[in-house]
């Protein structure tokens, strides 16, 4: 399988992570539509079916991040 680069999947993290608070709070058409995107690409990059599990693969493949870590999971 190929592995996105790490800085993609930072950026993809973050944009999640921003668009849904935006979404949380303002809940617009456009910031859901923008997730579910953000989400599915998120999850094509990790091999994923969920964006979830997504996310936690994705912090699992950033620099710095170590295997035995499972505190992502408890989320």
């Amino acid at each position: 399988m190929l592995l996105a680069h790490p800085v993609v999947l930072k950026n993809l993290i973050e944009q999640y992570e921003t668009l849904r608070a935006l979404h949380a709070e303002a809940g617009t058409e456009e910031a859901r539509r923008r997730m579910e995107d953000v989400a599915y690409t998120l999850c094509v990059s990790t091999g994923t079916r969920d964006v979830d599990t997504a996310l936690v693969a994705a912090r699992h493949q950033l620099p710095g991040a170590r295997a035995e870590d499972d505190s992502l999971l408890a989320t």
